[in-house]
C-alpha cells in the first residue's frame, strides 16, 4: 500500500497511523520531497478527475496567479505538488482519495 501526501499534512498522519494499527504495510510518498512523475499524475487525474484531485481551496491555490489557475491540470501539479488533495492511497490496482469514512470502510478500517 502506497500513500502519497506531505509529510507535514494532519490527514496524512492520520490516515497513515490507522492503516498501520490496523496491519497494513504503508509505503508513505511526500510529494514535495518525491515529486510524482507525470505518468502517475495522469493515473490519478484519470481515476479522480481535475475537479476533485486539485485542492481549490489550499493555500496554494490561492497564490495562483490568474495566469497560472488557467494551465492544464497536469502542469499545474508538476509545478505545485501541494495543489493535489490528498491522501492518496494505492492499494493493488485500485486508488483512494482522501480520508472519508468511505475511504476508511473500503480500506476495511
Amino acid at each position: 500500500m502506497k500513500l502519497y501526501g506531505l509529510k507535514n499534512c494532519d490527514t496524512c498522519r492520520k490516515a497513515k497511523k490507522m492503516l498501520e494499527a490496523k496491519g497494513h504495510e504503508v509505503t508513505f510518498v511526500d510529494v514535495r520531497q518525491s515529486p510524482l512523475e507525470e505518468k502517475q499524475l495522469s493515473q490519478f487525474l484519470k481515476a479522480f478527475g481535475e475537479d476533485k484531485l486539485i485542492n481549490k481551496k489550499s493555500t496554494t491555490w490561492r497564490q495562483l496567479s490568474e495566469a497560472d489557475r488557467t494551465k492544464p491540470a497536469l502542469e499545474l501539479l508538476v509545478e505545485n505538488p501541494s495543489l493535489m488533495k490528498r491522501p492518496v492511497i494505492e492499494l493493488k490496482d485500485t486508488l483512494h482519495l482522501g480520508w472519508t469514512k468511505d475511504v476508511q470502510e473500503a480500506l476495511s478500517m
